[in-house]
């Protein structure tokens, strides 16, 4: 199907033959690499293409790379920006980490180590596409903290965001996933006097258990095989402002005895170094798992649960804040009539009566994925009924019923593969067919709105059959 394509990485240096030795090696991995040699043109790409990871040079002609930092962050909030950077200019690379950089690889760079940060670069993408953040677009109405809602229980959470924001207070945030941890990490962190420091944010669950000694605290150069260099971890990053572990649960029990001696002596030492560092560091946590069951299991440490549950958060999930789903809705279709260029003003009673009784096991990010499609494919000001997914309607009664699939099991196997493989090609036409209809037949926004790159789209179209009807409008 089209969403599973090529992962696509751009890269951006004016060194040609890094270009070419990153491209070749990333390649290999089995990514789809573009390559701009500079950051204005860099950015071009990075707007007409859906790129997944972005390496960049920091120093460059024309648009340097903390100018790509600033920008990609703006257009993408969870774009992973990794910064190229040459040993004299580490000291850059720290401050775009603390700008918002997902890390940094220093020249020469090690293919070991290239392999390693991208892999955790993409997989904390798509673990974070399982949680609803901040965004760019601000919320209609009354809100506080970039927060949407007036239930009882948002209330609850904005009082305890007011009492322990300013604060240097631990706290432990649970909840499901996708009911918006990270927003609330990042409101105890802007509303208090630390706002001006890092926020920094690692998420545990993507990065393997044997680098996460590495990752929180640095590392000696020679500590292991590809340190090349010496690194800061995590928690000197944030020094002086607010680190974040979102998903704690996911860590060790040995990495929780040294995560435990840092809370409690606010020092540490690198991997590979004899330097005790200390910091001062205000520590938020967060988890959709049941800690004290994690205890009871021998999988988590009493002593560091508490340590960290001095402020208990716990969110609730959409269903326990039905009252909410309104004005969530209508925040939705603000941001993607921006970003899809569309006018739909608001969502039909019946329609949002759907959404309203609807379980929403994703919660708020299964909402938000559900109004981008309704959205794109609503032909009027209004969101429909049909305009839902079938799931969220409860009937298909209403549904304008795909054509029936007849699959014949006498042919067999291979012809069991080929009839499913025919179906797949059904899909996926019908599917290209709406975008490009909601676009005006314009490539470049339909293979956006699919999140693939434009050539894999036109590819695409040819293997279907489907021809661009306007390569003018196009250009």
């Amino acid at each position: 199907m089209l969403p599973s394509s090529k992962e696509q990485i751009l890269v951006i240096d004016d060194e040609a033959n890094l270009r070419r030795v990153l491209a070749a090696q990333l390649g290999r991995e089995g990514y789809e690499v573009h390559m701009a040699e500079d950051g204005e043109k860099g950015l071009a790409l990075l707007r007409e293409h859906h790129i997944d990871l972005v390496i960049t040079d920091l120093r460059m002609p024309k648009v340097d790379g903390m100018e790509v930092l600033r920008q990609a962050v703006q257009m993408d909030p969870d774009l992973p920006v990794v910064i190229i950077t040459a040993h004299g200019t580490v000291d850059n690379a720290v401050e775009a980490l603390k700008t918002g950089a997902f890390d940094y690889i220093t020249k020469p760079f090690d293919q070991a180590e290239v392999k390693a940060i991208v892999r955790k670069a993409l997989r904390t993408r798509d673990l974070a596409s399982a949680e609803y953040s901040a965004d760019a677009v601000q919320p209609e109405g009354p809100a506080r903290y970039g927060i949407i809602g007036d239930s009882k229980p948002i209330h609850e959470i904005y009082a305890i965001i007011d009492r322990v924001a300013d604060t240097p207070t631990t706290a432990l945030i649970t909840g499901e996933s996708g009911t918006g941890k990270e927003l609330v990490a990042r409101a105890l962190h802007e509303n208090s006097s630390r706002r001006d420091k890092p926020f920094i944010r690692v998420n545990c669950a993507a990065i393997p258990r044997d680098l996460m000694e590495s990752e929180l605290f640095g590392y000696e150069r020679g500590a292991f095989t590809g340190a090349v260099s010496s690194k800061p971890g995590r928690f000197e990053l944030a020094n002086g402002g607010t680190l974040f572990l979102d998903e704690i649960g996911e860590i060790s029990v040995e990495m929780q005895v040294k995560l435990l001696r840092v809370l409690q002596e606010s020092e540490f030492e690198r991997v590979g170094g004899i330097k005790t560092i200390r910091v001062d560091v205000r520590l938020v946590a967060s988890t959709n798992r049941d800690l004290r069951k994690e205890i009871a299991n021998g999988a988590f440490r009493e002593d560091l649960f508490y340590r960290l549950n001095v402020v208990p958060i716990h969110l609730p999930s959409l269903r326990d804040r039905r009252e909410d789903i309104p004005r969530l809705v209508q925040h939705f279709i603000t941001k993607f009539n921006a970003r899809l260029h569309k006018n739909v003003e608001s969502c039909d009673k019946d329609a949002l009566d759907k959404l309203c009784a609807y379980m929403w096991q994703g919660n708020i990010r299964e909402l938000e994925n559900v109004i981008e499609r309704a959205v794109l494919f609503c032909d009027g000001a209004r969101i429909l009924t049909n305009d839902l997914p079938p799931e969220v309607r409860g009937s298909s009664a209403n549904a304008t019923p795909m054509p029936p699939i007849a699959i014949d099991p006498s042919t067999g196997l291979d012809g069991l593969k080929e009839q499913v493989k025919a179906v797949r090609a059904r899909i996926e036409r019908d599917l290209i067919l709406r975008a490009l209809e909601q676009t005006s037949y314009n490539v470049t926004h339909a293979a956006r709105m699919l999140k693939i790159s434009r050539k894999g789209l036109q590819l695409k179209m040819k293997e279907l059959g489907l021809r661009d009807r306007d390569d003018k409008s196009d250009a």
